[in-house]
């Protein structure tokens, strides 16, 4: 939720804010050793940054000076599958199409990890698609990790192996999405299994179109399977039942 302290997180990984506590990211400490750390790490902010006034061309220039580990050949192949034109400003182009160059030029910096705050924000539902489609793709050509911080999280269910949820600067949930799958099971429960349902202590309850639907965390498919549907629930209700009421899980009926 907004307010969790995710951006605060990513400023520390990056080593742009201080911070109490031990904190290593590539085996380095980010406040101390920020300069080292950045030649293997790779950001796109929530905010646009890139300077108005440059054309894409020399924009492109740049990076390739200043960034040893930038290919420009890579970030060239990318730009050729969108719109945006090489003697284009940046001030010419859609939010849409200042995404795409950014990510551009950040998938192609030879990065051990590259780190997303809310990247699509403001896009619409192609745009998101195809940042999230180029993340897949990368993700599958070399090794490297990605931190992505998002509310798109139905949107990003496919693409995630971990998921951490934070609530008010505390994590709610960390997991693998293998454990989310092991531990979490959603139910939409039969009108005659309501009572032998809430027996079991669900973690979640809510109502849609017109049947209840629980959310049981540690309890066995044999156990939920004569209540009702089972399924693994969605990364998107699994943060609402964990967080989104604020009460760490309770049960809302």
């Amino acid at each position: 939720p907004i307010g969790a302290g995710k951006t605060t997180l990513l400023n520390a990984i990056l080593g742009l804010t201080a911070y109490d506590g031990e904190l290593r990211v590539l085996g380095r400490d980010p406040w101390r050793e920020r300069a080292a750390l950045m030649h293997d790490v790779a950001f796109i902010a929530d905010v646009a940054v890139l300077p108005r006034w440059i054309r894409v061309s020399r924009l492109l220039d740049y990076v390739a000076a200043v960034h040893p580990r930038f290919d420009r050949a890579r970030a060239e192949s990318f730009l050729e599958r969108t719109t945006i034109r090489r003697n284009a400003k940046v001030k010419e182009l859609s939010k849409g199409m200042v995404a795409q160059l950014h990510l551009a030029l950040v998938m192609a910096i030879d990065a051990r990890l590259l780190v997303l705050d809310e990247p699509t924000l403001g896009l619409d539902i192609i745009y998101r698609k195809q940042l999230f489609d180029a993340l897949l793709a990368d993700y599958q050509e070399r090794e490297r990790t990605i931190v992505l911080a998002t509310h798109e999280v139905e949107e990003i269910q496919h693409l995630v192996t971990d998921v951490v949820f934070l609530d008010r600067g505390r994590i709610a949930l960390r997991a693998t999405m293998d454990e989310v799958e092991q531990r979490y099971r959603e139910v939409r429960v039969h009108p005659s299994q309501l009572g032998a349902a809430r027996d079991l202590v669900p973690i979640h309850e809510r109502e849609a179109l017109g049947q209840r639907i629980m959310l049981f965390e540690g309890v066995t498919p044999e156990r939920l399977a004569p209540l009702g549907d089972v399924r693994t629930p969605s990364v998107a209700d699994l943060f609402i039942a964990r967080v989104g009421d604020g009460a760490g899980g309770r049960n809302q009926q």
